[in-house]
């Protein structure tokens, strides 16, 4: 069976990754992480792609390769936070595949943010309230995005193993996904 992309949208820290890989683990699916394909092509850093390009220019490299991963079939992929947000890449998304918002509590995101900010740049040197403060303006501002998505799902329960198995099936059965042959 043939399926057309799977876009998981949505902030940073609301799962993406975490929800992606698993549920490529079970369905025929294969994941592919946008930031880690860009990477992988321009055999370099996104953070210093950004420092080179601007954002600007990160943003047309991420729009081409939105658009060479969206020619794929069984796939998911997790986009960047910002990735809806820009050019046409969420009218586009839509056009090519399944558009899924991943919705974490904002309680959920304050903590995922705190606990793994280390390896996030754009808040690395925050206190924990400034982070707080960051993440509700940026929801706000990109929510007009995200809510263009065709389906939403729940990802709070994405902390142990049996949380994710949980929301894998239940993910798997809402996008109709198939599932790997053994």
């Amino acid at each position: 069976m043939t399926v057309p992309p799977v876009f998981l949208i949505g902030y940073m820290g609301c799962g993406k990754t975490t929800l992606g890989r698993a549920v490529a683990k079970v369905a025929d699916v294969e994941f592919i992480d946008l930031d880690l394909y860009i990477e992988n092509r321009f055999r370099r850093p996104v953070k210093d792609i950004f420092a080179e390009r601007g954002e600007d220019g990160f943003r047309i490299i991420e729009r081409n390769m939105l658009h060479e991963v969206a020619e794929f079939e069984n796939v998911i992929v997790a986009c960047g936070g910002g990735t809806p947000c820009f050019f046409d890449n969420m009218e586009y998304m839509n056009s090519r595949g399944l558009t899924v918002l991943l919705e974490a509590s904002p309680d959920c995101l304050h903590r995922r943010l705190c606990k793994g900010k280390a390896k996030r740049p754009l808040i690395a040197g925050m206190s924990d309230d400034e982070i707080a403060a960051f993440t509700r303006r940026s929801l706000e501002s990109r929510m007009a995005f995200y809510s263009q998505s065709r389906m939403v799902f729940p990802s709070d329960l994405l902390e142990n193993r049996a949380e994710i198995d949980v929301s894998v099936g239940r993910f798997i059965s809402l996008a109709g996904l198939p599932l790997r042959s053994v």
